[in-house]
């Protein structure tokens, strides 16, 4: 490893993979895509080897393996974090096996003034120890505070109460927090101000999330793309479609309610890592397996035949409603000409008026549903060409890896 003064070394630590559909997995595979030809740094990404939300490297077509530790994929150094079964806890566990793991790398090589970035807040009661030694090897500790993890529906009481002082000694014992949305910032800042290291304000920024305005390089002729839509039963612009993590938060009971309500003759379908305890409640609670409508149809990690199948969605649900700037919601602005939202502060700082929102009150989304049912393609296509505008100015990855650059190599 380089000890050059002219390379910064960045260690992220909190995403499970390069290559699933969470937010951080999204983030981490596009800095080092866009960064992979950067001099001027150089990633050290920690990869969760097994368990829930785990990926191969084998499945990411680029990879190089190194040893049975370690790849490198876009020119990063990727490590590779093997967690314990133990529900919850694994969470803690594996970030606390990630920060050890980078405080090695960095003793061992040597590494010069390092910046470890940490995503998400979930190790607060260790927070002022990874600290204090990261700051003895000449380093800098960065957080992305992520949205409300104490919010989160699937965390009982206790834990949540966890993640809010976990939360609060994170953004405390950092010396950069990184907020990917403005509200986040705001709260950050309201909630915080007066309890850093020495009573002092938190140090912030906000740097975004990205997407990729290129059309898919797939055609509606693709073979495979006929294949999976062959095997899905599903046609090109007779499709609501979602994409996301398979969690409580994000609205999926809603949703899956809502469409079953309503009127509309197209299929719902669910591209998402099914979890099955989650699935097996739903279907207990709304029996949406007699729906034919309702199509779960796995994962997709080929990125052009996902985009492909999102620009040939009638419609994009969002039901976010925990976290602050989603990557699969700027992905579905940029793809997807009809975008509807539940309406939240994140939500509407994202897309403003360029898409259309959605309560959670019974009734409301499968009204919305059969009113765009009946908008005509000028309507909708005029939604799309504002989605893809509001993107180009604010939400480009090369926009947002170069914010990125200008953090990581600034020297203050």
């Amino acid at each position: 490893m380089s000890k050059e003064k002219g390379i910064q070394h960045v260690y992220l630590v909190g995403a499970k993979s390069l290559g699933n559909y969470g937010g951080y997995e999204t983030f981490v595979n596009k800095l080092t895509e866009y960064h992979q030809s950067n001099a001027n740094i150089q990633y050290h990404v920690a990869c969760k080897a097994n368990g829930d939300g785990c990926m191969s490297e084998s499945a990411l077509q680029e990879a190089h393996i190194i040893n049975a530790q370690e790849f490198e994929l876009h020119h990063a150094h990727c490590f590779r974090i093997h967690v314990p079964q133990i529900g919850a806890a694994q969470a803690i566990w594996y970030d606390l096996a990630a920060l050890n793991t980078c405080c090695q790398h960095i003793k061992q090589n040597g590494i010069l003034h390092p910046i470890v970035y940490i995503m998400a807040c979930r190790i607060g009661p260790f927070a002022a120890y990874f600290y204090r030694k990261i700051h003895k090897l000449g380093g800098k500790v960065y957080l992305n505070p992520d949205g409300h993890e104490w919010m989160r529906a699937k965390w009982s009481a206790t834990v949540r109460k966890y993640w809010k002082l976990s939360e609060e000694l994170m953004v405390k014992y950092s010396d950069l927090v990184i907020c990917d949305s403005t509200n986040i910032e705001k709260y950050i800042h309201e909630s915080y101000d007066g309890k850093g290291v020495g009573k002092r304000n938190p140090q912030t920024t906000y740097i975004a999330y990205g997407a990729d305005l290129k059309p898919s390089t797939l055609s509606d002729d693709d073979q495979g793309l006929k294949d999976w839509y062959n095997a899905k039963g599903v046609k090109k612009k007779n499709y609501y479609l979602v994409v996301g993590r398979f969690v409580p938060e994000n609205s999926f009971e809603v949703m899956i309610q809502e469409f079953m309500h309503s009127s509309s003759q197209k299929d719902f379908v669910l591209i998402t890592n099914v979890n099955d305890k989650f699935l097996h409640k739903l279907e207990e609670r709304l029996h949406f397996t007699g729906d034919k409508r309702i199509k779960f149809v796995g994962t997709v990690y080929d990125q052009q035949m996902l985009k492909k199948i999102r620009e040939n969605a009638y419609g994009y649900f969002h039901g976010h409603t925990v976290g602050g700037t989603n990557p699969s919601l700027i992905e579905s602005l940029s793809s997807t000409d009809l975008n509807l939202l539940v309406d939240v502060g994140f939500n509407r700082e994202v897309a403003a008026d360029c898409a259309l929102y959605w309560s959670r009150d019974v009734g409301a989304l499968a009204k919305l549903i059969d009113a765009v049912d009946q908008m005509s393609a000028n309507e909708i296509a005029r939604l799309g060409q504002k989605a893809k505008q509001r993107v180009q100015e604010r939400y480009t990855w090369e926009l947002i890896c170069s914010q990125y650059e200008k953090v990581f190599t600034s020297r203050e």
